[in-house]
């Protein structure tokens, strides 16, 4: 028995090392407990808006050991890199630039930078939006096409993307119609947000302007959108849906309200969104004005966040996905103002968030049984943070 015993243990030893060496090795992953002193720092890129304190996108590095962040690095120049994305498996990373072109439509909007091997990023060209005040960039689940939303002019586009990374001209480029109730946000379309579906099917556009989440069907031969409405979400009259993001089940998904102050949990099934529940994502004793702007899903799928423009928190949720409940934990301060935009690190330790209307950024630990957020006690100063991407292991 015992002998039998040893056998066992070493059998059930050589198969963690084996699950171990898998999982580091394996396309923008990282491995828990990984012990290089070169894998303990993880840089991001900082998008921003630009102005008196800011020049462009920025380059940072997070000490997993610490918390602590780099001091930023300027490594573009452009105009109100508003978001950025970074391409699954090329050391390429996107960016829009979030400014009117006039009447004009042929300007660059949407910039492609080869990131070198020091950081610094190198401009290999750029598309226009198909619209005014691009304010989001993703890409498909592959990296064959971006995906682009327009605020300004409440459109969308999709731009193929070409082997060395750069942009095609659009493939589609489509204006949302219509308008929702509130006359001084919601006079007619904004979209805000468009990412591509877990299954890598479809595109999901969020537009505020129409109270919708507009559903796609995406076709990876020609990089074109195809409208699929009976799949849309309709959030209640003048809640303005702002970001999307989805649950690492690929079966759920949240939207945060901007206008309401509001978060909603959304069963995704076959290419259609069926609104489970609402919550605020304000305390019950809030008398500040707000609106919403990110939100994102822990990596371990039982938290979600959601910032607050205005109360200047961050509101943590937990979701248990079988019962399909979501749950207020409570709210954290993100000790600066305006947070816009905040990151969670790839391992899922830390929590960055963006202070745009205070020039800062600001670390917190995440307690992984509890959600809750504590601040490292280190920030840096960035000029309008608004967008921040972690650069993954490869």
């Amino acid at each position: 028995m015992r002998m039998w015993q040893t056998k066992r243990m070493r059998l059930l030893d050589s198969l963690l090392c084996l699950t171990t060496l898998f999982v580091a090795a394996m396309p923008g992953s990282y491995a828990f407990g990984q012990s290089k002193s070169e894998d303990k720092m993880i840089p991001f890129y900082i998008g921003t808006y630009t102005g008196p304190k800011s020049e462009g996108i920025y380059r940072s590095q997070l000490d997993l050991a610490s918390g602590n962040l780099a001091e930023p690095q300027l490594v573009a120049k452009l105009d109100n890199p508003s978001f950025l994305t970074i391409h699954p498996t090329k050391p390429v990373l996107y960016a829009v630039s979030e400014v009117r072109r006039g009447d004009q439509r042929h300007g660059a909007q949407v910039m492609a930078y080869r990131m070198e091997a020091d950081g610094k990023l190198t401009e290999i060209g750029g598309q226009p939006s198909a619209g005014q005040g691009p304010c989001y960039v993703s890409t498909d689940q592959t990296g064959t096409v971006a995906l682009v939303a327009n605020y300004g002019s409440g459109s969308i586009a999709s731009l193929p993307i070409n082997d060395d990374g750069s942009l095609a001209p659009p493939a589609s480029g489509i204006q949302h119609e219509g308008k929702s109730v509130n006359p001084q946000r919601q006079e007619g379309p904004h979209a805000h947000c468009i990412i591509s579906d877990p299954s890598n099917e479809f595109a999901c556009a969020v537009d505020l302007g129409l109270d919708q989440v507009l559903v796609y069907k995406l076709h990876h031969g020609t990089g074109k959108l195809e409208a699929q409405p009976s799949g849309n979400y309709r959030a209640a009259p003048g809640n303005g849906p702002r970001h999307l993001a989805f649950h690492p089940d690929g079966k759920h998904a949240f939207v945060n309200h901007e206008i309401a102050s509001k978060l909603s949990s959304i069963r995704w099934q076959a290419g259609r969104f069926h609104e489970l529940e609402t919550l605020s994502t304000l305390p019950t004793d809030n008398a500040d004005s707000n609106s919403t702007a990110e939100t994102l899903v822990h990596p371990n799928g039982k938290f979600v966040y959601c910032s607050n423009r205005g109360h200047n928190s961050i509101a943590i949720f937990a979701f248990d996905a079988a019962a399909e409940k979501l749950t207020v934990v409570g709210h954290a301060s993100t000790l600066g103002k305006t947070p816009r935009n905040f990151r969670i690190d790839p391992t899922g330790h830390y929590l960055l968030a963006e202070n745009q209307g205070s020039d800062s950024i600001v670390p917190f630990r995440i307690d992984p049984s509890s959600g809750q957020l504590t601040p490292t006690g280190n920030s840096i100063s960035v000029g309008g943070p608004c967008c921040i991407k972690f650069v993954l292991a490869k």
